[in-house]
């Protein structure tokens, strides 16, 4: 299977405070599965490293109080796009983020505190019929379909 993949995941430094979340089952599932590497918020246009940014109820705002809304919706648009260019049939996503987390997000406060939600992408592509992982459910897609 061909699945989209949270760049920062693979070990990219994407992320907004410019390190990786590199896994360590990333090999297992890379002999398994076609994985395509994509940071929504660079593909916006936001440099790396960047303001942390969370949601708040539509827009998604940085610590400071600037509204990077725009970006993150045209970082979800061109992910949509290259998952359908390439055709994945899944994504596997960085939970809590705010382009990526699916099922929690961090609530807008800055203050570490989760709330039920999802990132720009993870919403975008949910709604348009992809399946949504986020690094927690590796395990559901061991196994090739």
């Amino acid at each position: 299977m061909r699945i989209l993949i949270s760049a920062c995941l693979l070990g990219a430094r994407c992320r907004y405070d410019g390190v990786s979340k590199l896994q360590p089952w990333i090999s297992d599932l890379a002999e398994r599965h076609i994985l395509v590497p994509v940071c929504p918020e660079q593909l916006g246009g936001l440099p790396t490293p960047r303001p942390p940014a969370e949601r708040r109820g539509d827009r998604v705002m940085t610590r400071d109080g600037g509204d990077v809304t725009a970006q993150y919706r045209r970082g979800a648009e061109e992910a949509l796009r290259l998952c359908r260019l390439l055709g994945c049939e899944a994504a596997l996503l960085k939970e809590r983020s705010p382009s990526c987390g699916s099922g929690m997000v961090y609530d807008g406060t800055f203050t570490g505190v989760l709330t039920a939600g999802e990132g720009v992408t993870a919403e975008l592509l949910r709604a348009q019929g992809i399946p949504v992982y986020g690094e927690s459910r590796v395990a559901e897609l061991a196994d090739p379909i």
